[in-house]
């Protein structure tokens, strides 16, 4: 693969790159999104895992989703009949800048991506029974949460939402709109806010999916950092971030992948992350592993691998990887640079999973299976190269380079108060 010369690759990003959404429905998609009038049993929010305190994510390698209790590495699993019976096989993903015009696919497999396939404007795992009038790809990706059934969904039995999905995928979303409309502040915001409701009645969860597809592509707008002024005005950076910045474009070969103003090729690629977790498992395959893209598309071709994540305020979202598997920004650079050596050298003390007891025998059983870990160590796409750890040090200046100097400082933020009258995490 060739390489682009630095200069192609240094692209701005202006406000009118992005979807101008309604800044009226963005509010209203503030509150829902740290609502947990949206889960299965009114205990969680999409703001537990992403929240604004640790920069739109929840700082775990492996979220503990419905059920849970408390925030981030702090957040416990429950106990009793409320206890979690699995870890989020996944990293929660970064929100940064996904209202830009140019986020053509969803999710670390890319299972939701824009497609006249079903009619309605997205191929998705709903297929056709995704609802019509979804005005985004951001807009389909909120309404997934809600249906799963260990992130907000619940258990089998514990409420309607889950019975409901349980038949058919979209059976849940008409209780869960119901729940939202007939909350009187909730049904005024929406007549005030959308042109085509007139009473509360008429909200359905497409005019929730369009709401929160405003909030989150507004508040995690951001591309105001060191290496923006660079590119905009010529603005120098720190001595190391420009050394890294030329590794990175270089000889490093990072750029190969994290290109384009987001940083991402939004492409597929094996890097031959170690394997950890309860694993995203799929019909008729018993071992808890996680295929990737594969699981999309059934294409052997695309076993292991992943959507490449933007970098873009990066330094804000550890830990790093599809399943979260470095904690520690450095060490994901190293494992980029070599990554079978960085394979055999992983310890489970370099992710960050909150303890639970019940779920320890399966945590790290698929580091077991020899065979499984020789597919996965011979599906890789990467050649490894050579880094010194001075110039680890440098690339990690340069993704430093690529947080926003107002990252931190979101423009609506989480709300204190929400109209279900829930606790807000």
């Amino acid at each position: 693969m060739t390489l682009a010369a630095p200069a192609a690759l240094a692209q701005p990003i202006t406000a009118e790159d992005f979807i101008a959404f309604d800044a009226d429905q963005a509010r209203i998609g503030q509150l829902l999104f740290y609502d947990k009038i949206l889960s299965g049993n009114r205990n969680i929010s999409c703001g537990t895992c992403h929240h604004h305190d640790m920069g739109g994510t929840d700082g775990l390698s492996l979220g503990i989703g419905e059920g849970g209790v408390g925030l981030g590495p702090d957040r416990v699993p429950g106990d009793g009949a409320d206890a979690i019976r699995k870890r989020i096989p996944r990293n929660a993903p970064a929100l940064w800048n996904l209202g830009h015009k140019d986020v053509r696919v969803m999710f670390h497999d890319g299972r939701l991506e824009p497609s006249d396939l079903y009619g309605n404007g997205f191929d998705s795992p709903a297929e056709e029974w995704l609802p019509q009038g979804l005005g985004s790809l951001l807009a389909a990706q909120a309404l997934f949460p809600m249906t799963a059934q260990f992130e907000m969904a619940g258990n089998t039995g514990e409420n309607e939402v889950i019975g409901a999905v349980h038949d058919r995928i979209d059976l849940g979303w008409p209780i869960l709109a119901k729940r939202v409309r007939t909350i009187p502040e909730y049904g005024e915001m929406f007549v005030a806010a959308f042109d085509h409701i007139e009473t509360p009645g008429q909200v359905t969860i497409v005019e929730i999916g369009n709401a929160l597809a405003a909030f989150i592509g507004t508040e995690w707008a951001n591309y105001d950092s060191p290496y923006d002024d660079f590119v905009r005005d010529g603005t120098p950076l720190p001595a190391a971030a420009e050394r890294g910045r030329q590794l990175f474009f270089g000889t490093a070969g990072c750029a190969q992948c994290h290109n384009g103003p987001l940083f991402t090729d939004q492409a597929f690629h094996a890097v031959g992350l170690p394997a950890f977790g309860p694993g995203r498992t799929r019909q008729w395959d018993p071992i808890p592993r996680d295929v990737g893209r594969m699981g999309a598309t059934d294409d052997l071709e695309d076993a292991y691998r992943f959507r490449t994540p933007s970098l873009r305020n990066v330094t804000l979202t550890a830990p790093y990887g599809h399943n979260g598997v470095y904690a520690d920004l450095r060490d994901m650079v190293r494992h980029m640079a070599d990554p079978l050596a960085a394979r055999a050298e992983w310890t489970p003390e370099k992710a960050r999973l909150p303890d639970v007891p019940w779920l320890q025998e399966i945590d790290f059983v698929i580091q077991t299976d020899t065979l499984e870990m020789a597919r996965q160590a011979a599906f890789l796409d990467l050649r490894p190269v050579t880094l010194s750890e001075g110039d680890v040090d440098d690339i990690v200046a340069f993704l430093e380079a690529l947080t926003g100097k107002t990252a931190l400082q979101r423009p609506l933020g989480r709300p204190e108060t929400v109209p279900s009258g829930l606790p807000v995490d």
